[in-house]
């Protein structure tokens, strides 16, 4: 062969037929059903609020991202948005989630180096930073409307002023009343979704669809989810079967709060989970202890956030722990 036709490049030499641009849209295209289920539930304000963080994780992807435009195609600043956006209330200021989509973005993937370079889930972050700065906003639920175009909120208040109070307030989600006031909500409207809570909380059966289909597609390690839900569902099932009057049932803990989208679109997240089949197993039954861990005996209702946070901290000692012994290599000789 003629020398001027051979081509030297460096490994791998076979990639994968998806790329990074590819899988993240196909993440944007799986979460419409989530969205329009939010939209259905909750009218406008669903769309303007995941608008605000959509438009508030874009804007330093725009500014500061290391690759410029490429950096807004590869939908992996919608995805952050869309996320951080159905884990808000529907009636929480539209400028809070644009500061949280920015924060998230900002602090939580440009900061570390850009794509595939950051430690934490950037959604999550942003939803940490909102619960810290704005405790009662993010725990503010109005009271579900029969009027489909009313907002749900004030989700026109005006940046750092206080938003007025709505005239009726739901009083908590499913999780605040187990919790708090030992109520538990019918299985049925909790796996149909006609309760309070975030955008992103009330279509669990829509996500796990959503979740198969991109398992099927390989944009997924089915590990994560399938290990989350199997610990939760166990863990909640032996607390139940002690104290049923005390403990929630499997079913409830499966389905309220953010428990599915948690599991199938943040834990499931290639930057920040495990790259082991091993560790996500490892990965998985953390967060699952954690999130049952958090809702019962710690002072928030809801565990998925921080269950997920304090694991992908976890994830480098996950990966180093489970690292394959490379193939053909001998195991060291101990010692007398």
């Amino acid at each position: 062969m003629n020398a001027s036709h051979r081509i030297v490049t460096a490994s791998p030499h076979i990639k994968a037929a998806d790329d990074t641009p590819t899988i993240m849209w196909s993440v944007v295209a799986s979460l419409a059903p989530v969205v329009a289920s939010a939209v259905y539930f909750f009218g406008p304000s669903a769309l303007l609020v995941l608008a605000a963080s959509v438009a508030g994780a874009l804007a330093p992807e725009a500014l500061l991202g290391n690759r410029g435009a490429r950096s807004l195609r590869d939908g992996s600043a919608i995805i952050t948005g869309v996320l951080l956006g159905l884990t808000l209330p529907p009636g929480i200021p539209l400028w809070m989630a644009f500061l949280g989509g920015a924060f998230g973005i900002g602090f939580g993937k440009l900061v570390y180096g850009g794509l595939g370079q950051n430690v934490f889930n950037p959604a999550l972050l942003g939803r940490a930073f909102l619960q810290a700065a704005f405790p009662v906003a993010i725990t503010t639920w109005p009271a579900a409307s029969k009027n489909w175009w009313a907002l749900q909120g004030d989700n026109f208040a005006f940046p750092l002023m206080s938003p007025k109070v709505p005239d009726a307030l739901s009083g908590a989600t499913p999780l605040g009343l187990m919790k708090f006031e030992q109520t538990s909500t019918p299985s049925l409207d909790l796996i149909l979704g006609s309760t309070s809570g975030s955008l992103g909380e009330t279509s669990g059966l829509i996500i796990l669809v959503c979740g198969a289909y991109l398992a099927a597609r390989k944009h997924l390690e089915w590990r994560i989810p399938a290990s989350i839900l199997a610990t939760v569902a166990v863990f909640s099932a032996i607390l139940y079967a002690i104290d049923s009057a005390h403990y929630p049932s499997p079913v409830f803990a499966l389905f309220s709060g953010g428990l599915m989208l948690g599991a199938v679109f943040m834990a499931t997240d290639m930057v920040t989970s495990p790259v082991t089949h091993r560790g996500c197993w490892i990965f998985g039954v953390g967060i699952g202890l954690l999130v049952v861990t958090i809702r019962l005996w710690g002072g928030l209702s809801e565990g998925v956030m921080y269950a997920i946070l304090l694991m992908n901290a976890l994830v480098p000692f996950i990966n180093r722990a489970t690292q394959p012994r490379t193939f053909g290599a001998l195991e060291a000789e101990s010692k007398p």
